[in-house]
């Protein structure tokens, strides 16, 4: 499929007039063609109206009509083919094996929502019948159903090209709700979202839907994703990115007329917790797999294990050792694009200057343009205690040892820290005692606990949290990842009274949908 540069909005395709940019291919940092055009504020108005008016018609979708474009936005995407796979190689640096499985989750995302849409149970279908000879009261007829917010704005990842972009998680989980989804598509990988967007435009007319359930945005400059945050159609806001691009998205939604919802997955630097036992006994082997979870993907991972609290003495010193020996042995990466490359380095510089920080190990050395070199580096209790820096994530594979004395002072460090998407527990037998002494302290910060794991891998499915207390998401009730994703983009609705006429089709008496309902709050699963 030859690449055009050009804006999707709805149905139509025309090169933006405000400014253009061209993807940098991250191996060697040179320009790639073609130039995508990017959007004007009119192009935006133009989307935003049409999404607006496809709203009412897409919501209220049947749940097979909604699933059938789901599956077919995932066969459009397997179609593509190795063209898919090959731009987004270029762009982001990333290898063949690791976009291959990315695909397949994003594909896999869309069939597990179809799924969600087909079941109904998310639509929450409650009703409580009329009671007109209760006393001293009658009662009246409610019913309650949850429908989709409006419009949503999702924002294109820079870490996940495919999974967290054009028809990534956010997308799926949007339009599954019932909501047209506009994307502002990442400027480190536009190719890459031309052809995922020419993917999802064409399952909309397909499925015979209004074009605006879909369009896909090109920006020059930060005009067109604030303004789409802004624009009052907009009635929710998917993100993943940093901390400050999040904040930034959040400020502006809470400043408008009506706030919305943003929905922003920011910051984490997902503590490691090693427990005396585990460590004792199985610390060397803890210490290997723990470098093969640091450097995976270069480290670019949101849930990249970036702190490890231990009680000091010889069994961390084998650890440290250990992980050490396995760091110097790993190559250096390409890293996404050559601004996370530089923000990197200079990270890992300001740690290494740190006073109280000891550098533990460094992995080979960059052949190439734009390679991170991964880095182990070592603190005390005390000095963590006092440096903010020193709890500041750094994006890419590089990981912050904390010596504890003691687990009360482990724990002491673990109600320090911000929210974050991952804690992980290395523990044996004998150390569930101390184990249950700093659970509830992890799962008032933390999305998502793991034992003898590590964060980085994360399984598509019902029971997952990806999400957790700010800042790793902007709201800590809600996952980007998983099968309640979609509730982000719901709200309930109730009922009183109405003709059973006018109601919609999942209220009706004789349940025309086939879906699971609670009458009376008991639930009535369909026959």
């Amino acid at each position: 499929m030859q690449l055009t540069g050009n804006l999707l909005i709805g149905q139509q395709s025309a090169f933006g007039s405000n400014g253009s940019i061209k993807a940098v291919n991250a191996s060697t940092g040179a320009a790639m063609e073609p130039a995508f055009g990017g959007a004007t504020l009119a192009d935006l108005d133009r989307a935003c109206a049409l999404a607006w008016t496809a709203f009412d018609v897409y919501r209220e979708t049947s749940p097979e009509a909604r699933a059938k474009f789901l599956e077919t936005i995932a066969q459009n995407i397997l179609d593509i083919g190795d063209d898919l796979i090959e731009r987004c190689m270029m762009e982001s640096g990333l290898p063949r094996p690791r976009l291959e499985g990315e695909r397949g989750r994003t594909v896999g995302q869309l069939r597990m929502f179809a799924e969600v849409v087909r079941n109904g149970d998310f639509m929450d279908v409650r009703i409580d019948p009329a009671q007109p000879e209760r006393k001293p009261l009658p009662r009246v007829d409610l019913r309650l159903r949850q429908i989709g917010l409006g419009p949503v704005a999702v924002f294109g990842a820079s870490n996940f090209p495919l999974a967290f972009s054009v028809a990534g998680g956010d997308t799926a989980s949007a339009l599954a709700a019932g909501c047209p989804v506009i994307v502002k598509a990442h400027s480190a990988h536009p190719g890459t979202a031309e052809l995922v967007g020419r993917a999802v435009q064409k399952a909309v007319k397909d499925c015979g839907l209004p074009e605006g359930t879909f369009s896909l945005l090109f920006d020059s400059g930060r005009d067109i994703g604030q303004g789409l945050v802004a624009d009052n159609r907009i009635k929710a806001a998917g993100f993943t990115g940093s901390r400050g691009g999040g904040t930034a998205l959040m400020k502006i939604a809470a400043a408008r007329k009506e706030p919305i919802p943003v929905y922003a997955e920011m910051s984490s630097i997902n503590p490691v917790l090693l427990f005396p036992n585990a460590l004792k006994n199985r610390g060397e082997a803890i210490g290997k797999a723990f470098v093969q979870s640091l450097v995976l993907g270069a480290g670019q991972f949101c849930t990249n294990p970036g702190l490890v609290l231990a009680i000091d003495g010889p069994d961390l010193d084998k650890f440290i050792a250990s992980a050490s020996a396995a760091l110097k042995e790993t190559a250096a990466q390409t890293m996404l694009t050559p601004g996370i490359y530089k923000t990197y380095e200079s990270s890992v510089s300001k740690a290494g200057d740190h006073a109280d920080v000891t550098c533990a190990a460094r992995g080979l050395a960059a052949k190439g343009d734009n390679q991170g070199q991964s880095a182990l580096f070592v603190t005390t209790a005390d000095a963590f205690r006092k440096s903010h820096d020193l709890q500041e994530e750094i994006f890419g594979a590089s990981s912050l040892i904390v010596r504890c004395p003691s687990l009360d002072a482990m724990l002491e460090l673990v109600e320090s820290l911000e929210g974050q998407l991952t804690s992980a527990l290395h523990i044996d037998e004998a150390d569930y005692a101390d184990a249950k002494r700093v659970l509830p302290a992890l799962e008032r910060r933390t999305g998502r606990l793991l034992v003898n794991g590590f964060g980085t891998g994360v399984e598509v499915g019902h029971a997952m949290v990806h999400g957790g207390p700010f800042p790793s998401t902007a709201d800590g009730r809600s996952t980007s990842v998983g099968s309640m994703a979609i509730y982000r983009f719901l709200r309930p609705v109730s009922y009183q009274d109405l003709p059973d006429a006018l109601l919609p089709d999942s209220l009706k008496t004789d349940n025309p949908l086939g879906l699971n309902r609670r009458i009376d709050g008991k639930l009535q699963l369909a026959s």
